[in-house]
């Protein structure tokens, strides 16, 4: 009796450890399936821009990768990127802001299984990310002279090691690219300002990449950099899932749970 009693506890006991070792399995197979994420920041801004949204996305258990692009253009760029997604095991999830739009759209890794663009150029074939900002198809733009400011820089990628770049002067900062944000956030990101080469605004997309990967976008409504009208034609002619929401050019800072909330709807989607 008693032994019978004994091995029907061990068996009980058996089944609970098993039914243990089958859940905890289950969830490391569900983290390890979870796509990374990769966040390429745009011109006038580094890998620190991503710093709240890549924050929110670590705590819902994604794997997140920041790469600091060069700013040099989009074919030197996006090879950048591509080395970095490419060496990634599994899928990922390849978001671009600003610029880095550009970059995205030129990436052509196979592991990428769905893009997120976030107030950013999304250029077609032949296309330069100059030509979303046309004064008389989309008037708004405030990124001209005083507010963008240029100077000869070193560049090791350019004829001769030097590049003529682009830069938002110090006085617009803040009213022009970040008009969302404190003060002291503000003068944090002017300090992490990356210049872009002039040249990459102009250089051609190649091949775009969400013409064959699903897209999602985010327009904010405030966006003084990208007039909203240019970002809703370019998400539209992707076929991009779009989301709107109050916020600067910076959204990403300003807004950075809605940014990852579009990430996981990405994930769900793709």
């Amino acid at each position: 009796m008693r032994m019978t009693r004994f091995r029907s506890i061990a068996a009980a006991a058996l089944v609970t450890i098993s039914a243990l070792s089958i859940g905890a399995g289950a969830g490391a197979a569900s983290a390890t399936e979870r796509p990374t994420v990769v966040l390429v920041h745009g011109a006038f801004a580094d890998a620190t821009s991503w710093d709240g949204v890549a924050s929110d996305l670590r705590s819902r258990g994604y794997r997140v990768v920041v790469p600091d692009i060069a700013l040099r253009g989009p074919a030197h760029d996006a090879d950048e990127v591509d080395r970095v997604v490419s060496s990634i095991p599994g899928p990922v999830i390849l978001v671009g802001h600003s610029y880095g739009g550009v970059v995205v759209t030129n990436v052509h890794a196979t592991n990428v299984a769905a893009l997120v663009y976030v107030a950013a150029f999304i250029p077609d074939q032949g296309e330069p990310a100059m030509l979303a900002l046309n004064p008389i198809q989309y008037p708004g733009s405030q990124l001209l002279p005083p507010v963008l400011q240029v100077k000869t820089v070193d560049d090791p990628t350019a004829p001769f090691g030097k590049n003529v770049d682009g830069y938002i002067s110090r006085e617009s900062f803040h009213s022009v690219f970040a008009q969302d944000v404190s003060d002291a956030t503000a003068e944090t990101m002017y300090a992490h300002q990356k210049s872009q080469a002039l040249s990459a605004n102009l250089e051609p997309t190649g091949v775009p990449l969400w013409k064959t990967t699903p897209s999602w976008a985010l327009v904010p409504y405030d966006d003084r950099v990208i007039p909203r009208s240019s970002e809703l034609a370019m998400a539209q002619r992707a076929s991009a899932h779009i989301t709107s929401v109050p916020g600067s050019h910076a959204v990403l800072v300003s807004q950075p749970h809605a940014v990852a909330n579009l990430v996981a709807l990405a994930d769900a989607g793709s």
